[in-house]
């Protein structure tokens, strides 16, 4: 099949409204990572209000990126298919309804399917954003700097989130926390008509169904498995089923997907290294945030008896540096590659986790705001190398597939993060003699200190030679006429 040029955005545009196209793209990041921390914060007050156990609020959490995940190479490949202005205005508008949904929420099951339906408008925003910029910024070095700014509006959110929500929550209740997506998503979308040109790959792609399902079951199945696993037991028939489910499931993807003409996710892109280890870091690293943001939620307001707007507060060193180091990040991808801010991720990732293993009720607040500190460094370095080379090498056709595979790992990672470190501390605290919430959780910190290790070394071979040249490789099998216009 010939392949041909990339429909729409090119370096006609202006270098002003290149930027100012990033700007709107940016705005549902804000949004989507608004929305991330801000429930997060409000956790404990959703639990009393419905009297929810622990589970109950990873559920709260997990059933929205469980359901993003699914869907986010769906929306990718839709996106290049249909039109990617399309897909992100459509986007936008699932996710504010669904947002209002969930703010008059009479129960928490209706609070986790409304969450399900601000998913499903997610996934159409972030990948689908990463391609309109990937297609508007088409010099490599520009284009690093760009995705820094996109990196740095996510340190943005989880900065304002914590302090926001917890103003929201300690004021009018966590139902307003929902309230300030439709306001961003209105203006997001007027300025998405006005200024964003249209733009497609060259050739449709069909829809993968069966593709498309067989990942919703794997991944379903997998976090049933894990957040309900305290309350039944490891050995208990419906633990063993569901995992069985997961790992059959997953079995006939891979099956599937080597056999279908145009998959949901083309094996081919797994023969580069850089994007193997990109996905596989950002599991990592946001398996690291989702598990921090959880186990601190807990600690700091049922722990320590802080209010909302306090526990926002303590986080805020984490969140600016999260805020103000993605720019370096990218500085310094544009200039020295991403071996550099791989190796400061994984460093102060891991380090700040392990500052938190032996986690006390009586923990000074001096140790706690290095910790974060640490940890807002490691998350500021990391984001904007994962997005870089999970796209390098791809042929900017597909864009969308590339990019939405590397969104899809952050949320696999944030649900697996939540789940796991949750599961561990639930655990804890069924089979402990005298119950401590804040010894339960020692176990996750361990897990995410491990986390932060992976990404370290992983981060090395992403970066090493041999990487860069299979990048190339799997490029040209890929899209061989079109070796000029790949990603690096």
């Amino acid at each position: 099949m010939n392949a041909q040029p990339d429909h729409g955005p090119s370096d006609t545009l202006s270098k002003r409204r290149r930027y100012g196209i990033l700007a709107i793209c940016s705005m549902s990041l804000l949004m989507v990572g608004l929305d991330v921390t801000i429930v997060n914060v409000a956790l404990p007050s959703i639990g009393h209000s419905f009297n929810s156990p622990l589970s109950g609020l990873q559920w709260t959490i997990d059933a929205y990126t469980l359901v993003l995940a699914s869907l986010l190479m769906m929306s990718g490949s839709t996106a290049d298919r249909l039109g990617r202005r399309r897909t992100f205005v459509s986007g936008l508008s699932i996710f504010a309804v669904g947002s209002l949904l969930c703010s008059v929420a009479p129960s928490l099951v209706l609070l986790v399917v409304f969450r399900m339906i601000q998913a499903v408008g997610g996934s159409m925003l972030n990948p689908v954003a990463m391609s309109i910029i990937t297609n508007t910024f088409t010099n490599p070095k520009e284009r690093a700097q760009a995705i820094g700014v996109w990196a740095a509006v996510i340190g943005i959110s989880m900065a304002l989130g914590p302090v926001l929500g917890g103003m929201l929550v300690t004021s009018v209740g966590w139902q307003s926390i929902f309230w300030v997506n439709v306001p961003v998503a209105v203006v997001a979308i007027v300025l998405a008509l006005r200024f964003i040109p249209e733009s497609k790959a060259p050739v449709a792609r069909k829809v993968d169904v069966v593709g498309q399902l067989l990942v919703m079951v794997f991944l379903a199945s997998l976090t049933y498995a894990i957040i309900e696993s305290p309350r039944s037991g490891w050995t208990s028939s419906l633990i063993l089923g569901a995992l069985l489910v997961a790992l059959g499931s997953l079995a006939a993807f891979l099956w599937w997907e080597r056999r279908v003409f145009e998959p949901l996710l083309d094996m081919r892109f797994f023969r580069s290294i850089p994007f193997v280890s990109a996905t596989v870091i950002a599991v990592a690293a946001f398996a690291s945030l989702g598990g921090f943001l959880f186990l601190n939620t807990i600690y700091l307001q049922d722990v320590r008896g802080l209010s909302p707007f306090h526990a926002g507060l303590r986080t805020l060193p984490m969140a600016v540096m999260a805020m103000l180091l993605p720019p370096v990040s990218g500085r310094i991808l544009g200039r020295r590659g991403g071996r550099i801010p791989l190796v400061i991720a994984g460093v102060t990732l891991s380090a700040s986790c392990l500052m938190l293993v032996n986690l006390r009720a009586s923990t000074s607040y001096s140790w706690l705001f290095i910790a974060y500190l640490v940890f807002g460094v490691g998350f500021g370095f990391v984001n904007a190398p994962i997005t870089n080379t999970a796209v390098a090498g791809m042929p900017r056709a597909q864009a969308g597939v590339a990019a939405s595979i590397a969104s899809t790992s952050r949320q696999i990672g944030a649900t697996v993060g939540v789940a796991v470190v949750g599961s561990l501390a639930a655990s804890s605290l069924h089979h402990a003699r005298h119950p401590s919430l804040s010894l339960a959780t020692h176990p996750g910190w361990w897990v995410l200190t491990g986390c932060g290790v992976a990404i370290l070394v992983i981060g090395l071979v992403a970066t090493s030679p041999t990487a860069i040249k299979s990048a190339r490789t799997t490029a040209a099998l890929i899209n061989p006429e079109f070796l000029e216009e790949v990603v690096t």
